[in-house]
């Protein structure tokens, strides 16, 4: 009689009956950069940028966030207004571990070869990362309230939302995207710089610029991650 091969180990219990829990591969991918975004742009914010020819200027953080505004938008036309805001509330997560990170780091001593060998490098660190502690105090403010306005607006725009066409999602996109950054700029802008210098060109640049790239750029991102997402999911052929 043949004896039988032996069988393999068991590396673990099975659960035959545990549901298993998974997300579409879009809002996977889309929440990842979301988190990723968030931390990148209260980095960024530190600098502001020349609009050239004028005197004007945006700080650095306005391009990251645009992003978030994409990706917020794209997440509430596909899954729904409700699943868009718990992706922003989410976003505290890693906006407040890099923050507390921040801190850990800059209170921790230097190491004796930086203190010794390069002690510009570690001066230009902490200067620029200990005063940005305004920057990171107001960015979760406007954060909060710019991107679930974009949402609102984004979502009470839609309709029934029925057959709607590509036109109608750039139109929604912008105009939610132009009203929710504009608040965002004025509050940002006060509560980061207000008292250290003059702001008036900042905040004009900042307004003016954030409302430009939402009518101009960012219709064409929504739609892209719309299709992206579509391709993601394996829904290449979904209606947008």
């Amino acid at each position: 009689m043949e004896t039988p091969p032996p069988t393999a180990p068991s590396l673990g219990p099975t659960f035959a009956n545990t549901a298993t829990v998974s997300i579409p591969l879009a809002m996977f991918v889309y929440t990842l950069l979301y988190g990723g975004m968030t931390v990148l742009a209260g980095v960024l914010a530190f600098k502001q940028v020349q609009l050239w020819p004028t005197s004007l200027a945006v700080e650095s953080g306005i391009f990251p966030f645009l992003l978030l505004v994409v990706i917020s938008s794209t997440l509430s036309q596909l899954y729904g207004r409700d699943a868009a805001k718990r992706i922003v509330w989410w976003g505290f997560l890693p906006l407040g571990l890099s923050a507390l990170l921040m801190w850990l780091v800059l209170s921790l001593p230097a190491s004796s070869e930086m203190v010794a060998f390069r002690p510009e490098d570690l001066a230009a660190f902490e200067r620029v990362n200990q005063s940005t502690w305004r920057v990171w105090m107001a960015g979760p403010a406007s954060y909060i309230t710019s991107l679930l306005l974009n949402i609102w607006i984004f979502d009470r725009l839609r309709g029934s939302g029925e057959g709607e066409s590509t036109i109608g999602l750039m139109v929604r996109g912008a105009v939610a995207s132009a009203l929710s950054q504009a608040v965002d700029s004025v509050i940002f802008i006060t509560l980061a710089f207000y008292g250290e210098f003059d702001i008036t060109d900042l905040m004009i640049g900042q307004v003016i610029a954030k409302v430009v790239l939402s009518l101009v750029l960012v219709p064409f991102l929504i739609t892209g991650g719309v299709q992206a997402a579509h391709w993601l999911d394996g829904r290449k052929n979904a209606p947008a």
